[in-house]
């Protein structure tokens, strides 16, 4: 059958820059990587992504919680869904939102003013604001400190490896040592 060619797949993220496949892209910061990752109470990594560095950190939230496997001490399948989710204002959307609902997994994020304000204006039909406990958010930065812990590492605050498969390794190496000095 004839037709028009299709395009060519190069790896690229949609809207061009940036190598797709090697998890580099333009952000404010210049050509950079980010790891999303999540965190236990104890700063440990659980799961972790690359992207390119001006992804927004939402975009990979499901991704990132898929990816959580705690293996148990006693036989079994590991661990796939945390008790509760701390997360900041950025993750504060319905498809967040429903995605943990979805799974059973409490979470405390807090709701951003402009959707607060957009609510209030709906009325009656807005719906009740999400519950919001102070006292589970301020731990929030134990993922702040899983990162700063990873950044400890040269090779991990100074992305020099070209491949992404590569940097992948680095910064689970530096996660595995992580969790054998805790």
């Amino acid at each position: 059958m004839c037709g028009p060619a299709a395009p060519a797949q190069t790896g690229r993220p949609a809207g061009g820059g940036g190598t797709g496949g090697e998890a580099l892209g333009r952000s404010r910061g210049g050509f950079t990587t980010k790891v999303h990752l999540s965190a236990d109470c104890h700063c440990r990594v659980l799961s972790l992504v690359l992207t390119l560095g001006q992804r927004a950190d939402c975009t990979q939230f499901e991704a990132v919680m898929e990816r959580i496997r705690v293996p148990r001490l006693a036989t079994g399948r590991p661990r796939t869904t945390p008790d509760s989710v701390s997360a900041d204002k950025g993750y504060s959307n319905r498809r967040t939102r429903a995605y943990l609902r979805g799974r059973g997994i409490r979470h405390v994020i807090p709701e951003k003013a402009d959707q607060a304000a957009g609510r209030l204006w709906r009325g009656s039909t807005g719906g009740r604001p999400p519950g919001f406990d102070k006292e589970r958010y301020a731990k929030r930065n134990t993922v702040e400190r899983a990162i700063n812990k990873l950044k400890q590492f040269r090779a991990v605050a100074t992305r020099y490896d070209k491949r992404a498969y590569v940097y992948l390794g680095t910064v689970t190496a530096a996660a595995l040592v992580i969790w054998l000095r805790s």
